[in-house]
């Protein structure tokens, strides 16, 4: 086997391009290519599956019994070959029977084999097939290996398609329906928008995959990544927002990947392995796929989202189809539908008739949602098949806010969205009012309402909303958006203009939560080769900061020099027990006494927390109490420890209320616990955010809150409503009496007292 993937992948489309040239029916040519595949790869078995009529079909095998051949079928997501269809990605397994999903079918004898490999065969972002090989050896096939079964993988979809041996759904069907549809999604930026569908851009069809002339090829990628970072010149430095934030230091990001070598290596590889100059961009963008689909933690895959907005606009390029919605022009106010954005496309329209963007991916921390917050465009993310489900000039009503999107609305939900939206704007009118006003229940108790941070623009939200602080800024986004370790020079930066901006108001650095299924690529685990299995209670966070305690001396001297002649306040995530405090506290405490002794400014006082999301520090709290300044329960993370259940997990994310009766009372121990030892406790999760949760929080005993800088004027108004020695009272005996429906018992307790809630 060749020692790269280039050179291995070439080798076998060399004797695949032969094969596709012959005069043979397409069943013939499926029968040489698993020969050739399984001889390079010198591999017992190689199959060929492809999609019938919704069914993967076994079409053409090398070690499997041939009887099976048309025999064997499996449904999507059934087996190993169709969780690798459904999923679209690729897997490697030394031992194919030990895995959950795998399904055994006697037809085809492979019980004789151990090892499996295979890889979809994509088209139009979808599995039309699956490629596999088999060994009889327990072994992990190597990434050469890998790469090569990719590339080949891909030129087969040419074959497939051309022959129509496999469905092959068109991407640009007209939708039937002309009925009203209702949809929701997750909401990214706030807002409420009124416009007619557009769709950002057409799927790029690649014609020709195998190259003629490979350095023909290299010179049109060279050309095209010319022509692109030009344009992405020349749209960042055009990009105007009316003040400094955080989208800049985003775009600049955004720039370091259009000239990221690594990138262009990888496509000339490709280039090399025999792809023309589509395909290899395609290539390795598929690579880029799989991965983000591997990768649970939203922050990372942003980083993986600009890599895709990049290579489509390349591959626009290359193959001269540069047509986008942007370049067309919006004739009339618009809401853009897209798969995925990156900032730059984004950029690209024009602000006055743009109304509103639905993504059937995105994050809150996608660099394309932070830079429409710059802009005030609403966003709303993860509207599953939203492409396939609207006409281009359909009239869509989006509220962001009431996370609902109307496509084809009538009259009268035109007219009752109008009336919505004037409300709104005279709602928001109020909040603005009271941003001066302090947050203080109607029987005189304060409540302190923070804002959660995590980019430089962030802080500008405290006058805007009239924040008491930043109650948990996330260190770790730097981090993340940046493709190496930050340096600890502009660490300090960072955190000093956040200090700068916040004024006199408190900010709460919590300490880097990298690791786990937040992974960096510059920093590997000695063991990283071990899959972590639940990444979310992996190693990560402070386990990781402890491990490797140059990291968190570095970002210790930062945060230490950069509130000179200020009190900082320092919190750890994802503490499990005392002693992982004890030792991050005695690691600042070090750097202090190491500058202090190079006469370099210091805080005036530094304040210690910990984060309450792992449930065991609650069993510890009268040992770790006494050593706190404060301590922050994470919602977020606690919840879904305490449950076992995946926040992340579709079935599951809406199965437990942070209402529960269960999460109510483990939360209400640990406020008397804390008021036991007169130590301020607060909350930073989502759950404050939400006005009815917000409430119940108080109801507990919580005065300090920490939440999005949109939910601060609508918690603000409930707080100043309440009387918070009644709802307490109330609280009590909901908790004593274990009410199986809290939310149902607020909901009405609120609508008595006319208090609004959401």
């Amino acid at each position: 086997m060749p020692s790269t993937p280039a050179a291995a992948a070439r080798q076998i489309l060399i004797r695949l391009q032969e094969v596709m040239a012959a005069r043979t029916g397409a069943q013939a040519k499926l029968n040489k290519v698993v020969e050739i595949i399984g001889e390079s790869l010198s591999s017992e078995v190689c199959s060929i599956y492809l999609v019938r009529e919704g069914v993967l079909e076994l079409f053409a095998t090398r070690g499997l019994k041939q009887e099976a051949v048309h025999v064997t079928r499996m449904a999507m997501g059934e087996g190993l070959v169709g969780l690798i269809a459904t999923n679209v990605e690729t897997m490697n397994l030394d031992e194919a029977a030990s895995h959950p999903d795998f399904s055994y079918r006697p037809e085809t004898g492979e019980e004789l084999f151990h090892s499996f490999a295979g890889v979809p065969i994509v088209r139009r972002e979808r599995a039309i097939g699956v490629l596999c090989v088999q060994h009889a050896e327990p072994r992990k096939y190597e990434e050469v290996e890998i790469e090569a079964l990719q590339t080949v993988a891909m030129v087969m979809s040419e074959l497939i398609a051309n022959a129509e041996l496999a469905d092959d759904s068109p991407t640009d069907l007209r939708v039937t329906d002309t009925g009203t549809t209702m949809l929701h999604g997750l909401q990214l930026v706030m807002g409420m928008g009124r416009g007619h569908v557009v769709f950002h851009q057409p799927r790029v069809h690649i014609e020709h995959t195998v190259a003629e002339d490979t350095e023909a090829e290299r010179q049109r990628v060279i050309s095209a990544f010319a022509k692109m970072r030009e344009q992405i010149d020349r749209m960042t430095g055009a990009a105007e927002f009316g003040m400094e934030g955080e989208h800049q230091e985003v775009l600049e990001t955004y720039k370091m990947f259009a000239y990221d070598e690594g990138w262009s290596r990888r496509i000339n590889e490709a280039i090399d392995s025999g792809l023309t100059a589509e395909a290899a961009i395609e290539r390795v963008q598929q690579r880029t796929r799989m991965r983000m689909r591997q990768i649970d933690d939203p922050l990372l895959s942003d980083r993986m989202h600009d890599l895709e907005d990049l290579a489509n606009r390349l591959l626009r390029i290359v193959s001269g189809q540069l047509g986008t919605a942007a370049q067309m022009g919006l004739r009339q106010d618009a809401v853009l539908i897209a798969r995925n954005l990156g900032p730059a496309e984004l950029l690209e329209y024009d602000r006055r008739r743009l109304k509103g963007v639905i993504l059937e991916e995105g994050s809150l921390t996608a660099h394309v949602t932070i830079v429409a917050r710059a802009m005030g465009v609403p966003v709303l993310g993860r509207v599953r098949d939203i492409r396939h489900l609207v006409n281009e000039g359909d009239l869509i009503l989006m509220d962001v806010t009431d996370n609902s999107l109307l496509i084809r609305p009538t009259a009268d939900m035109e007219e009752a969205f109008e009336n919505r939206l004037h409300v709104t704007q005279k709602r928001r009118a109020e909040f603005v009012a009271m941003r001066d006003l302090p947050s203080v229940t109607a029987d005189g108790q304060r409540v302190e309402l923070m804002v959660n941070a995590g980019l430089r623009e962030d802080a500008q939200a405290l006058d805007m909303v009239g924040a008491d602080g930043i109650g948990l800024f996330r260190t770790e986004f730097q981090f993340l958006v940046s493709a190496t370790l930050p340096q600890r020079e502009k660490q300090q930066r960072l955190y000093k203009d956040v200090l700068d901006a916040a004024g006199d108001r408190p900010v709460i650095f919590r300490t880097v939560d990298i690791g786990g299924d937040k992974a960096l690529p510059y920093m590997q685990r000695d063991d990283d080769d071990e899959h972590e299995d639940n990444p979310a209670m992996g190693w990560r966070a402070l386990r990781l900061a402890l491990d490797r305690d140059g990291l968190m001396k570095a970002q210790a001297r930062a945060l230490l020099e950069a509130a000179a002649g200020k009190v900082l306040h320092v919190m750890f995530p994802m503490v499990s027990e005392p002693w992982e405090y004890e030792q991050a506290r005695a690691l600042i405490e070090h750097q202090r006494a190491w500058l202090h002794s190079r006469k370099k400014k210091l805080p005036i006082a530094v304040r210690y927390g910990a984060m309450l999301e792992v449930p065991a520090l609650a069993e510890v709290l009268d040992i770790l109490l006494p050593q706190l300044d404060f301590l922050s329960v994470g919602t977020n993370d606690l919840t879904q420890f305490l449950f076992a259940a995946d926040r992340s997990h579709p079935r599951l994310a809406e199965r437990y209320d942070w209402l529960s009766i269960a999460i109510l009372r483990f939360l209400d121990r640990v406020v008397r616990t804390c008021e036991t030892y007169q130590v301020p406790v607060g909350v930073c999760g989502e759950m404050g955010g939400r006005t009815l949760e917000a409430m119940a929080l108080v109801g507990l005993g919580i005065r300090r809150l920490s939440i999005t800088p949109a939910s601060v004027g609508p918690v603000k108004a409930m707080i100043r409503a309440i009387d918070a020695n009644e709802l307490q009272a109330e609280m009590r005996a909901l908790l004593d009496g274990g009410v199986r429906d809290v939310r149902t018992r607020l909901i009405a307790w609120a609508k008595d007292r006319h208090i609004e809630v959401g």
